[in-house]
């Protein structure tokens, strides 16, 4: 699908990244960042006090909206400086375009040509297609592995989306890194317990908020990339419910539509190697600031959190709240169990 490209992906999204930031088509945000250690996996929070008045399009609820907000979709037909490529050549299907507000570098986007709701659950070409990304990236002429795609979806009401038109992110984990946090790894590559290749029973990560993976094989096909996608989809239901055991045992979860509208928000995350899915009770949840900063705004100590969560990392705008999570670690998984639910596995 992405055989049409005269160059490899990496050096693509690279080349127009640059050009965008220089034309000031994007608006790039540096960071600062810091580590928390949650359950024994290291969390990446950032500090970008530039993204604090950026714009956000809400979900449409209605025909009505849905027209005032698809003229301001950003994937219906994007600017020439942001647009990477579309595919297949010959019929495209997909978009990929550069994230406008990147706090990461090289961070891109792969959308449906057409309108598509993000709402829906993903269909098999989208996971292709996501998939060959991901693939393509590590097509270069540097070391074998220096290089890898992380790919997250948010959606649902509660799961951190920001545009209704269907798409998933891409950020380059070596980009991720920074220096002074170099024992950071994306958490979708951490431990996680039950036995491998059980698609009956995904593994399950041990952490405050549920969260399942399913290992991917070599080479996968756009139907067993679908089928490990709905085993998922399936667990996270579960938890959504509260439901334990095996989702064998419980039929209901079988007559489940494995299109359409999803029944929950969640948040996604793929590498070459893994799947992951998160279920989401809610999109933001409130820490704990100092009295002094309480009354600088109504929402300061408000944060809000989307599929960068399965890496490990996520992002806060204010000053009051960076400075809490660094002097308060604990906090932030009291907030991680806010945001999804718990395991019904785990429970004691």
């Amino acid at each position: 699908m992405l055989s049409g490209l005269t160059e490899n992906l990496s050096a693509l999204v690279a080349r127009r990244f640059a050009a965008a930031k220089q034309s000031g088509a994007l608006i790039f945000s540096p960071t600062e960042v810091t580590t928390i250690s949650v359950s024994n996996i290291l969390f990446q929070v950032r500090y970008c006090p530039a993204l604090a008045g950026k714009p956000v399009n809400n979900p449409a609820h209605n025909a009505e909206q849905r027209t005032v907000i698809l003229k301001l979709d950003p994937f219906h037909d994007p600017p020439e400086d942001l647009l990477i490529t579309q595919f297949p050549l010959s019929e495209p299907s997909h978009i990929l375009v550069l994230n406008k507000f990147p706090v990461i570098p090289d961070h891109f986007i792969i959308a449906t040509k057409a309108f598509k709701p993000q709402t829906d659950l993903l269909e098999k070409e989208d996971l292709l297609a996501t998939f060959q990304c991901l693939k393509a990236w590590q097509k270069h002429d540097g070391p074998e592995g220096s290089k890898r795609l992380f790919a997250f979806f948010n959606s649902g009401e509660h799961s951190g989306a920001s545009q209704p038109h269907r798409h998933l992110q891409f950020l380059p984990v070596e980009r991720m890194t920074q220096a002074g946090d170099e024992q950071w790894k994306p958490l979708i590559d951490g431990n996680s317990s039950s036995a491998y290749g059980d698609f009956n029973y995904p593994n399950s990560f041990n952490l405050p908020f549920a969260c399942y993976a399913v290992n991917l094989p070599g080479e996968p096909s756009a139907d067993e990339l679908h089928q490990s996608y709905i085993q998922l989809y399936r667990m996270a239901v579960r938890a959504a419910q509260g439901i334990a055991g095996p989702q064998s045992k419980n039929e209901d979860h079988k007559s489940l539509k494995t299109e359409g509208p999803s029944a929950i928000s969640y948040n996604l995350s793929m590498t070459t190697t893994r799947m992951v899915i998160c279920p989401r009770r809610s999109e933001s949840t409130w820490i704990p600031i100092d009295s002094k900063d309480q009354n600088k705004s109504r929402e300061v100590g408000l944060i809000r959190l989307n599929g960068t969560i399965l890496a490990g990392t996520l992002m806060v705008k204010v000053e009051a709240e960076w400075d809490a999570l660094r002097n308060q670690p604990r906090i932030l998984e009291s907030a991680l169990k806010t945001i999804g639910y718990p395991d019904p596995d785990l429970r004691s």
